[in-house]
């Protein structure tokens, strides 16, 4: 296994163009390779962000349109590509899943995630979400064991139940993705806290590329898309109002020292049956 391995995410505001959406991540997907990337990573939705019933019209079979289009991007630049997510048909139903993949720079597509968390909140005065009418829940924990690491998927909504994050540590992860279209309500209040107590909890990076800025006047995006180490600290942090890319080296024998000098992870006394 590699020890140090540069890790990119990337911060988009996308909208209801698929194909406008596709340029601009293929722009950013070509300098974050052109910075030795060798894993990158995409936020939630990014073919195409709007209303649910607008993205409902967007979605695509697995493997499809979108996924091939990232398959030929991981050929081209020989890296792994985490696509933040897209919308899955599910045949025979009126709903669909929202599905995070990661393709190995041999184009195949060697993980498959389905939210598992849906995001139906009102809150009065700000926003209501009722992500269950449009999707249909996950039922797997993944992860996918690579030369660089153990990676766990997760997606937005996710963040807020520690309960998934610690079945990906207790299955190896050491690098968790968190692809998102965080609002700006709920972002300023919670996303730095959340991420960094997940990222200490499990001893691990937490990678969390963002959607940013406002969508035909119906949502705000918080971007400050980050990237948290195993100690808890914020070692990349994006601004609120702009595409970006987010570029680190990867240390796993920090993580394992963290891991051996404070091994929470083994005292733990209480275990899901």
């Amino acid at each position: 296994m590699k020890t140090h391995t540069r890790v990119a995410i990337i911060q988009m505001r996308s909208d209801l163009d698929k194909y406008a959406n596709l340029a601009r991540a293929k722009e950013l997907i070509a300098k974050a390779a052109s910075d030795r990337a060798e894993l990158i990573g995409l936020p939630e939705m990014f073919n195409c962000l709007g209303s649910y019933d607008q993205m409902f019209g967007s979605a695509e079979k697995i493997p499809g349109d979108t996924t091939n289009w990232i398959s030929e991007l991981a050929r081209e630049y020989r890296v792994y590509i985490h696509g933040g997510s897209i919308y899955e048909k599910i045949e025979n139903s009126d709903r669909v899943y929202n599905t995070s993949v990661i393709v190995a720079p041999s184009g195949d597509i060697v993980a498959k995630y389905q939210k598992i968390h849906l995001f139906d909140v009102e809150l009065p005065n700000e926003f209501s979400s009722c992500e269950s009418k449009w999707v249909a829940p996950g039922e797997n924990v993944v992860t996918l064991e690579t030369l660089f690491g153990t990676i766990g998927l997760s997606i937005c909504y996710d963040l807020r139940f520690p309960e998934l994050f610690r079945q990906l540590a207790d299955k190896g992860a050491q690098l968790i993705f968190v692809p998102s279209a965080f609002r700006s309500t709920t972002g300023s209040a919670h996303w730095e806290v959340l991420l960094r107590s997940r990222a200490i909890e499990n001893q691990a990076y937490v990678l969390a590329p963002n959607q940013w800025g406002e969508h035909q006047g119906e949502m705000s995006h918080y971007g400050n898309s980050m990237i948290v180490n195993p100690w808890g600290e914020i070692i990349a942090r994006a601004g609120s109002e702009s595409d970006s890319i987010l570029a680190v080296d990867v240390n796993l024998e920090d993580l394992e020292r963290i891991r051996s000098q404070l091994p929470a992870l083994k005292h733990r006394r209480i275990h899901s049956s």
